[in-house]
């Protein structure tokens, strides 16, 4: 372990490293080319366009998301984008696209749901609870048709068989608290419910159940036989109605529903700025979201959505108008369906897969105030060392500084406000993966492209009917616009010229990283530590290596970063101790080319569907909370991690260096079901 001295040394580049980076007021790219970008976008024009797509209740396939993908492709086609299309991929809930198992579109035409009374002439309607027309957000996605009136029965959560035991639910109406797809499990498939009202409160943040009267977003299971509907109400609604039935008092309602699953396609809107250079035009970087989303959806993610499209009006124009030039590589702009789209783009589309050298990708980038948002610049995985992320977290610290400084004083040399928004400090978070986005697919173990991932979180209205355009701040869209657009263009320009200042950044970073893990490693055990500063260290050379994805490195410039990178071994003490004891874990395994993504995809998990849901949920790993993760970062990370060469002891260890130490007999269990059902395969040797 390192000395007293060495510490006090690693202290003291850290916080050199620190300074220079804050004296470094515009990083990476010429300050005439920040200039033009930073004026250039336009906050007011991003909400603009949002306003026309959070109108739109945007399901895949559904007509609603091709209306929200027209309007996308008719701006880009008056920016000036003269290949702005959509492509399609069949979509039958029987094809798959890697991992992902294709989900029949959804749409619905009619739905409603009324508070009936009773008078002389029996039962009227009295209130009308839930409207598709007027809020599409009470329909539960995957509903089918059905009408029924009928009587309504608590069952409180609604999961468990004990939630039923002595009430007669069959032909009526139940009230669950929890999401309606499992609720329908039992109370239809098994006790013959007619139908499902639901107040289940997803996306459980500080400010759960603070507001009675959201209405959350609610989901029946797109993969199953028992075809039901589901309505969505307000906390505040189903505690009316548990009040009324403790009374003795009947809830009688009307539901009528005309939905539906049916065969088509997968939509996917892309466009592109050819590259200059010869050299590199058939390399690109991509620029990326999600379009799909319930309406209002303003912050999820139209706010994603709209901020690409606003940094492919921005850069077009400046190109146009000969205040940038060409980059050098192809910018590629992709608005899909959340991750199923993209696993069907990168699955189907293998050559245009090969070429994309980075991703920058937008999920949730524009929430104000009201939001309680917290911006995220996040990194990519552990087990995808790269450079990229670098850069995205270089212009997020640039403006941090930038928006600080005007918050402060009122003077700033790229304050990047909106007019009509705030003015506040953007304190966006530099931190490392997390989950829940297409993201995860680019830089998944079967596709390798690294990925800088912009996003807010926690958002109180996620997924509800309160987020809405209202709650979306013009200067939040134009800070993450400027962040995004600054880090692709510098990417899609990258050459051996910019390799000096790009090593500087890197050093940096390294530092920083480096006194993180020392902060980590303080709290294990001797041989776990070990483990931390081992993979620590074998990270930062992959990262100095991951320059060479894109330019080719001087050897003067390669002897200076292995300068550096021994004397940072030699700081933290990086003797290579033998390997963590234990038995097994010498078999290696790779990933099967035919089987491409992560298990967990949307709305579907390979691993349960193939291993069994029952069994897939008691293997260790899926359960395992680490002191930096849980469950599902390991599984995603394990996976990731199956390269034809690393031992399961070696998966083992590079995953509890990222997350905290896991059983080794949880890995191994782990990747024995994935043997079973065909995602890796035995390997031949290391």
């Amino acid at each position: 372990m390192a000395t007293t001295n060495h510490l006090r040394t690693l202290l003291g580049i850290t916080l050199l490293g620190t300074r220079l980076l804050a004296s470094q007021d515009v990083p990476l790219l010429p300050r005439g080319t920040v200039a033009v970008i930073a004026t250039e976008l336009s906050g007011e024009t991003a909400k603009r366009n949002l306003e026309f797509i959070a109108r739109e209740h945007r399901m895949r396939g559904s007509k609603g998301w091709h209306r929200a993908g027209q309007h996308v492709i008719d701006q880009l086609q008056a920016y000036g984008f003269d290949d702005a299309h959509f492509e399609r991929f069949p979509a039958d809930g029987k094809i798959f696209y890697g991992t992902q198992r294709s989900r029949p579109p959804w749409e619905a035409e009619f739905a409603e749901l009324w508070n009936l009374r009773q008078d002389s002439a029996g039962w009227v309607r009295q209130v009308r609870l839930a409207s598709w027309d007027a809020m599409p957000v009470t329909l539960a996605q995957d509903s089918e048709s059905g009408e029924v009136t009928a009587d309504l029965v608590d069952v409180g959560d609604g999961t468990a068989e004990s939630d039923y035991a002595g009430k007669d639910v069959r032909g009526k109406l139940v009230l669950a608290a929890q999401q309606p797809g499992p609720v329908a499990r039992l109370a239809v498939a098994r006790f013959g419910a007619a139908g499902i009202v639901s107040y289940a409160q997803n996306q459980r943040s500080a400010w759960w159940g603070e507001d009675e009267n959201l209405v959350r977003w609610g989901h029946l299971e797109a993969f199953t036989p028992t075809k039901t509907f589901a309505f969505m109400v307000s906390l505040k609604q189903a505690r009316a109605f548990q009040q009324r039935l403790a009374r003795g008092e009947p809830v009688r309602l009307e539901a009528k529903v005309k939905a539906g699953q049916h065969p088509g396609d997968y939509e996917l809107v892309t466009a592109t700025i050819p590259g200059a250079d010869p050299r590199f035009r058939s390399e690109e970087i991509v620029y990326s979201c999600h379009l799909d989303h319930q309406r209002p959806g303003a912050n999820d993610n139209a706010s994603g959505c709209v901020t690409i499209l606003e940094v492919a009006r921005t850069l077009t124009k400046l190109i146009g108008d000969g205040r940038l030039p060409r980059p050098a590589r192809t910018i590629r702009f992709v608005w899909p369906p959340e991750i199923e789209g993209t696993l069907a783009l990168l699955t189907t589309r293998p050559e245009l897969t090969a070429r994309m050298k980075a991703v920058v990708h937008l999920d949730m980038v524009g929430g104000g105030p009201e939001t309680k948002a917290i911006f995220h610049v996040t990194r990519g995985p552990a087990s995808l060392p790269s450079f990229v992320y670098d850069v995205g977290g270089a212009f997020g610290a640039f403006v941090n500084r930038q928006s600080r400084a005007f918050a402060e004083s009122g003077m700033a040399e790229y304050p990047l406000v909106a007019p009509e928004g705030g003015k506040e400090a953007l304190q966006a978070e530099l931190t490392e993966l997390t989950l829940g986005s297409d993201h995860e697919v680019y830089t998944q173990g079967s596709f390798g492209i690294p990925a800088i991932y912009l996003n807010d979180d926690p958002d109180r209205y996620i997924h509800t009917n309160f987020d809405t355009p209202g709650n979306i701040d013009p200067t939040k869209l134009k800070r993450s616009g400027f962040i995004a657009a600054a880090s692709g263009y510098y990417l899609a320009n990258l050459g051996p010229s910019d390799a000096p200042a790009l090593l500087d950044l890197v050093r940096s970073a390294a530092v920083r990283r480096t006194a993180t893990m020392l902060t980590r490693r303080a709290v294990l055990p001797a041989a776990e530590a070990a483990n931390l500063t081992r993979f620590h260290l074998a990270y930062e050379r992959a990262v100095v290596a991951s320059l060479d994805r894109f330019i080719t490195v001087t050897v003067a410039m390669h002897r200076e970063s292995e300068a550096f990178l021994g004397n940072l071994e030699r700081l933290v003490g990086g003797a290579t101790p033998p390997q963590l004891g234990g038995a097994g874990g010498g078999e290696v395994y790779r990933r099967n080319p035919d089987l491409k993504g992560p298990m967990s995809v949307f709305a579907y998990d390979y691993l349960s569907d193939h291993y069994g849901e029952a069994k897939a949920a008691a293997l260790g790993l899926n359960q395992y909370s680490g002191l930096r993760g849980s469950g599902g970062d390991y599984v995603y990370e394990v996976l990731n991690l199956v390269d034809g060469r690393r031992t399961v002891r070696e998966v083992r260890d590079a995953v509890s260096a990222i997350y905290g130490p896991v059983p080794p007999e949880a890995v191994a269990e782990y990747l024995r079901a994935l043997e079973s059902v065909g995602v890796v395969l035995p390997a031949a040797g290391r």
